[in-house]
């Protein structure tokens, strides 16, 4: 290829001025790149992953919002009315919407204690939903933080222990609730001769609001205890041995090392497990239907069920619900949030 006379040019003379411009923007790029700060380049990279989640959770999130501020179409060919705005989330708010008469009418002779006639039922569900999730997170959390700490030891017969400890989440939610619903099922399990001889159950726990509400809790705290057992155990596995030993010369009692150095240093992976845990009992749907079902113990999952496909057609108000419920959950990650950056700085709180 003839080179260019003038040397100074660095270029060709069978070189096009669109070749160079590409090589020009392509090295400005990589210089740009170089001199990003550390934080602006982990964004970078994580661009393709906010892209994706934005893709696969915000714009069916923001349909879904669409949907709710449109009205319910009983009849004809679209399911969709017109724009209604914010009506349907007053209408669930109030117990005004038509999924509210649906359930109302099993909670007249229902003895779930705050299951009351004339409280709209959203709120009802509401509860029962968050009461599910902070009593069931709270309890797994105790029981898998033991079951990590006694998994942490050295001692023999620890692999068969690991075992038994998380086989219960290898077992699928249908046949988890399945084994509860046969349990105390009057004249096939031994779970309901056995609590009504103790005089906690009544004859029918599975027809019955309170009674069926702690079986599904004791259903899910089997299981689930086991996942936070196993994510608080890689965080008190990371911790330097050492530390501990330092602390005995100190003469720490064994409080004082756990509160000192097992507590701070695991925080981050037990708010991580806890926050998991957390969406996944607020989104509570499989376990209820097959143990006791939706029409006993409600959960907000449940309303939007029965709205889309329980054959009355009302998909805004579902869409609603299901909205709102997302804003509940999204409040509850914010308050993980605020508590993992503090963990992160040293603030155990």
């Amino acid at each position: 290829m003839t080179t260019d006379p003038n040397p100074d040019s660095g270029t060709t003379i069978g070189e096009t001025e669109p070749t160079r411009e590409r090589e020009r923007t392509g090295n400005a790029l990589v210089n740009r790149m170089e001199n990003l700060s550390e934080a602006a380049y982990a964004y970078l990279l994580l661009l393709p992953a906010f892209a994706l989640l934005a893709l696969v959770a915000f714009y069916p999130l923001l349909r879904t919002f669409v949907t709710s501020l449109r009205a319910d179409e009983t009849r004809g060919m679209d399911p969709l009315g017109g724009f209604v705005g914010l009506e349907n989330y007053v209408d669930i708010a109030t117990g005004n919407a038509r999924l509210a008469r649906q359930f109302l009418d099993v909670s007249l002779t229902s003895s779930f204690p705050f299951v009351e006639l004339g409280v709209p039922f959203f709120q009802q569900a509401l509860f029962v939903t968050v009461a599910f999730a902070v009593v069931s997170v709270t309890v797994e959390t105790v029981i898998g933080f033991g079951q990590a700490y006694v998994l942490d030891q050295d001692f023999r017969g620890r692999r068969w222990v690991r075992v038994a400890i998380i086989l219960p989440w290898a077992v699928p939610i249908v046949i988890q609730g399945m084994i509860f619903f046969l349990i105390f099922q009057p004249e096939v399990g031994f779970g309901t001769d056995l609590m009504q001889w103790l005089g906690v159950f009544g004859a029918a726990p599975l027809a019955n609001s309170r009674d069926a509400f702690v079986i599904i809790l004791v259903a899910d705290i089997w299981k689930s205890s086991a996942f936070m057992a196993l994510l608080i155990l890689a965080g008190l596995q990371s911790v330097d041995r050492s530390l501990y030993d330092v602390a005995r010369v100190a003469g720490a009692t064994p409080w004082q090392r756990f509160k000192l150095i097992t507590l701070p240093l695991v925080m981050p992976a037990l708010l991580v497990a806890m926050l998991f845990r957390t969406m996944d009992a607020m989104r509570v749907f499989g376990l209820i239907e097959s143990t006791a079902g939706c029409t006993t113990v409600p959960s907000l999952t449940c309303l939007v069920v029965e709205a889309m496909f329980g054959g009355t057609r009302i998909y805004a108000t579902a869409a609603a619900v299901a909205f709102a419920t997302a804003l509940v959950i999204g409040v509850i990650i914010s308050l993980y949030v605020v508590l993992f950056r503090d963990a992160e700085g040293g603030e155990v709180r």
